[in-house]
């Protein structure tokens, strides 16, 4: 960092400006409002607020897709099997280039952009689930059956805590895909949000701006990594401390 401003200063790079001077643009770009009311400004409620919006929501509509999905898949070998080609096809075909496809048949703003995260983030996330599912130890499912749980208690009391590991790692990938593909939607389907931001910020060479726009979605995505990391240790932690806990 110390590298870069100094170098940055000394040859005036125009397309890498300081990195004391991205940040100064990032302040009052986003977090320079009064004193008086929240430290947002009006740019950031543009910027920053419709775009976390998106990624949440089309995250969540995505994770509960997936998950569903993927228990289905993973509890029904027969249909797995029919469905294969099918879902190999889909998660083969890059979500970017559905991104016409959808700007076609969508109106052009929040929908075209929530299909587009849904229909990326959906895959690791079913994939994960699949395969979590499957390779539950066979003990697990005979004790199951043993005890007679009934189908709705099996599946939340036995498969889908075996399966965790595996389904928490797919919703932890997703989360960065997420994020990829909010931008990549608002770069071409937005007036407002971080990825409109950035193209306006390269369409008038305002490089600072836009730097200050790449470490902006830098750091949401190592703080939603971060966090689901946090989540995933401690639910992880939790499942493995109960089965001693009841055996003490």
């Amino acid at each position: 960092m110390i590298a870069w401003e100094v170098i940055a200063r000394i040859h005036h790079l125009l397309y890498f400006p300081p990195p004391s001077t991205i940040i100064d643009r990032a302040y009052h770009l986003w977090f320079a409002a009064p004193a008086s009311r929240t430290f947002l400004t009006d740019q950031a409620l543009q910027d920053l607020l419709p775009s976390l919006a998106r990624l949440a929501l089309g995250w969540t509509l995505a994770a509960a897709l997936g998950l569903a999905a993927g228990i289905t898949l993973g509890c029904l070998p027969v249909l797995a099997a029919l469905t294969n080609s099918i879902l190999h096809i889909g998660r083969a075909i890059p979500p970017p280039a559905l991104l016409p496809l959808f700007l076609a048949i969508l109106p052009i703003g929040t929908p075209t952009q929530l299909a587009t995260i849904v229909y990326a983030v959906t895959w690791p996330i079913l994939i994960a689930t699949a395969d979590g599912i499957r390779s539950i130890d066979r003990a697990f499912l005979d004790t199951a059956t043993v005890f007679r749980l009934q189908r709705r208690r099996r599946l939340l009391s036995v498969l889908i805590p075996a399966a965790a590991p595996r389904i928490l790692a797919g919703l932890r990938l997703s989360v960065s895909l997420a994020l990829i593909m909010m931008v990549v939607s608002e770069l071409a389907a937005s007036t407002n949000g971080l990825g409109y931001r950035l193209q306006q910020a390269a369409g008038t060479l305002d490089i600072p701006a836009m730097w200050a726009v790449i470490v902006l979605l830098g750091g949401l995505g190592i703080t939603a990594n971060a966090l689901f990391l946090l989540l995933q240790h401690r639910l992880l932690r939790s499942r493995q401390s109960t089965p001693a806990h009841g055996h003490a």
